[in-house]
């Protein structure tokens, strides 16, 4: 994938087939919601491994019930193929 900066369009495009995935400030993220502090530290852990492998890394906030993901692609100054295709794989789709 060559992390290409995306075009408006081609955002709106992406965001369609995310459910609930939003972006601001070219940002693409979301917040999930948990029944307690266990199950979100396990879904942080998971989305560890998933940036891991990809080499592509979000900003996660967390704590109890909850996890905020934020993905951008820095040096292409904007939300990139490669944000969409993690952000797929973190809904495993």
């Amino acid at each position: 994938m060559e992390r290409r900066k995306l075009l408006p369009d081609e955002i709106l495009i992406n965001l369609a087939e995310i459910e609930d995935w939003k972006v601001e400030n070219s940002i693409l993220s979301k917040r999930f919601e948990f029944n307690n502090f266990t199950e979100a530290l396990a879904f942080v852990n998971k989305v560890g491994e998933i940036a891991e492998r990809h080499d592509h890394h979000p900003d996660i906030y967390f704590g109890w019930g909850y996890a905020e993901i934020n993905l951008t692609t820095h040096d292409r100054s904007g939300i990139t193929d490669f944000d969409f295709a993690v952000a797929k794989e973190i809904e495993g789709k």
